[in-house]
């Protein structure tokens, strides 16, 4: 696995090194010890998927309040997507800072989101599925979110949202 930094400290593209031959390729896209050397969640606690069938779908942005927040591993494994990662960790030189990444099957990356920041994604293409490896059990009394379209973080998405939930597109101006 490759981890290329990205500019929001402790968010990384990781990529898997696929071994090829004449049946196609053989990837790792988890290894407990191999994260741990690099200072990562190391812990899987539930592993996620989400299927959108129409391009422009929105999904985010989300977060886990501690004692639960949670690190992070995306990675989509059809159609394509646009994924982003907010900074809204405080102590952070990055904090209200965002970055986005295309992630699809053939350039098989990983977003890796640590504690702290908020994520989400619009699918590009139709029929996108995106799987999910998560440090942390899912709590909804510490579910929280920031709106995809909040003047305090300026993203820039690839597009206006064609399907996007009401709570997503309802989230209150960032106070922070």
């Amino acid at each position: 696995m490759i981890f290329d930094p990205t500019p929001l400290p402790g968010v990384l593209l990781v990529r898997p090194e696929r071994h090829t031959d004449q049946r196609g390729y053989f990837a790792r896209t988890w290894d407990a010890a191999v994260m741990a050397e690099h200072g990562l969640a190391p812990a899987l606690a539930q592993c996620s998927t989400s299927f959108n069938p129409t391009a422009g779908t929105l999904r985010g942005m989300h977060y886990q309040e501690a004692p639960h927040a949670e690190a992070k591993l995306v990675r989509c494994v059809r159609g394509s997507l646009y994924d982003v990662v907010v900074d809204l960790r405080r102590d952070s030189p990055t904090f209200r800072s965002w970055m986005g990444v295309e992630l699809n099957p053939e350039n098989g990356a990983q977003l890796y989101i640590p504690e702290g920041c908020a994520h989400g994604y619009m699918t590009i293409e139709a029929d996108t599925e995106v799987s999910y490896a998560i440090s942390a059990a899912w709590a909804p009394a510490a579910a929280r979110g920031v709106r995809w379209d909040d003047p305090a973080f300026g993203i820039q998405w690839p597009g206006t949202p064609e399907v996007i939930g009401e709570r997503d597109a309802t989230y209150a101006d960032f106070a922070g």
